[in-house]
């Protein structure tokens, strides 16, 4: 199992990756072609830095414009599986540059064109953004929205997740309210402790294969505002890595 910090924008502490803390920094800020849209070029070369790890483990992936890397690490389970995915966005759009893989086209393409992913638990966004989702892809899909979890009925919408297939989890800090989260998109409400619940319940019924978290800040902001955000991220960052190591424990090489 490889926990990793993928690196495309050097928004990670510089000492974030080390063996202490079990995680490895793979270093992808060299590769063009990749902030919010990757070009076919640039996938092949991500996949070539990743090829020596398996979709196993925890991963951070940098800011929500890199989220589409998730679906490099879903392409290397060989069987069925869902996809648990949280965030306030759908990330099931057109890309607007047809040929490109977008950040918010990512997750459709897979349900269009990854043959193992046999369902995509959607948790967080608003009902509105559920409503812009593709009707083409709604068979496969179990959607949770904020609504539902504020009035507690995500029991019953969880009575349609298919139980027997093994999970990969992908969680978009930006379904987080900005109290716990800053990320370089408009956010939701969810708290870090709903949040945990929810995976709590995911861990104790489904078989995990790994997860990958982003939604970090822009490097772009003004400073004063830039340390209060990096701030607010790390910490939530280590209470997701502590949590999520509790369920997936660190093996160091």
């Amino acid at each position: 199992m490889s926990n990793l910090i993928l690196d495309f924008s050097h928004v990670y502490p510089a000492d974030a990756g080390n063996r202490e803390n079990g995680l490895y920094r793979v270093d992808l800020s060299d590769i063009s072609g990749t902030d919010m849209y990757c070009t076919p070029e640039a996938a092949e070369e991500i996949r070539r830095r990743l090829s020596f790890c398996g979709p196993d483990g925890i991963h951070f992936i940098d800011s929500g414009n890199y989220h589409y890397v998730t679906g490099f690490f879903l392409e290397k389970i060989p069987s069925p599986f869902s996809l648990v995915l949280f965030d306030h966005h759908n990330d099931m759009q057109y890309p607007m540059i047809h040929e490109l893989t977008s950040c918010g086209s990512w997750a459709g393409e897979q349900l269009r064109n990854n043959s193992n992913l046999q369902q995509l638990i959607l948790i967080g966004p608003s009902e509105k953004t559920i409503a812009e989702i593709s009707s083409e892809l709604k068979k496969k899909l179990v959607c949770i929205s904020m609504q539902e979890i504020e009035n507690h009925m995500v029991d019953r919408a969880f009575a349609s997740v298919r139980l027997e297939l093994p999970a990969y989890i992908s969680i978009d800090k930006d379904v987080l309210n900005r109290y716990e989260a800053r990320t370089n998109w408009n956010q939701g409400q969810m708290s870090v402790s709903t949040m945990e619940r929810i995976l709590q319940e995911i861990f104790q019924h489904q078989q995990v294969i790994g997860v990958d978290i982003c939604g970090e800040c822009s490097l772009s902001e003004p400073f004063p505002q830039l340390l209060e955000d990096e701030r607010i991220n790390r910490a939530t960052n280590r209470i997701l890595y502590h949590f999520l190591s509790e369920y997936l424990p660190v093996r160091n090489s």
